[in-house]
């Protein structure tokens, strides 16, 4: 049976569509994924339908909400993509819950704006990238500065180039 109280629980339902899953969980952002899987396991033992049987028909209505959400909640904070996608989400004020579908949707507008939003953009972000993996710091700094043309708002391009610009040794000559 649950440790809370009936009133408890009911109080707990009634404020539910407030608490982020931060709250929910009792875990505070940027928690590794280990901690949110225990959490999960500690109050989702709590609030499991089948631990509270005994309790009376709208009690066990209110678990089962209350377990739905916990689990909804664990599904997006294990994820570190959709982790990302719910942090921003909470950032924007955009609402406490997020479902699946929105998570996946965010994760992959960040990938696509990391990894650029023209063909050219994308193009020349991945010319940068196999150079950047060939150690070639000069052809990646060109290919993110030509990146970059396509695409001047791009902060991960930008971010990119300044890493990239660190490894770049420039001779004398180059000074000029």
């Amino acid at each position: 049976m649950s440790d809370l109280a009936p009133t408890e629980i009911k109080a707990l339902v009634r404020i539910m569509d407030e608490l982020d899953y931060y709250q929910l969980m009792h875990v505070k952002r940027g928690v590794s994924v280990r901690d949110v899987k225990k959490a999960y396991y500690a109050v989702s033992r709590t609030f499991h339908p089948d631990a509270n049987r005994s309790l009376e028909s709208d009690l066990r209505d209110a678990v089962e909400r209350i377990s739905k959400r916990v689990t909804e909640a664990y599904a997006v904070l294990r994820d570190p993509r959709r982790r990302q996608a719910y942090d921003r989400q909470l950032n924007e004020n955009a609402g406490v819950r997020m479902q699946l579908a929105a998570a996946e949707a965010g994760a992959r507008k960040q990938a696509q704006e990391n990894e650029g939003l023209t063909p050219q953009g994308r193009q020349y972000f991945r010319l940068a990238n196999d150079e950047i993996k060939r150690q070639d710091w000069r052809s990646a700094e060109r290919n993110l500065a030509t990146a970059l043309t396509f695409e001047p708002n791009n902060e991960s391009f930008k971010s990119m180039l300044k890493e990239v610009r660190k490894n770049v040794k420039y001779s004398p000559a180059d000074r000029r």
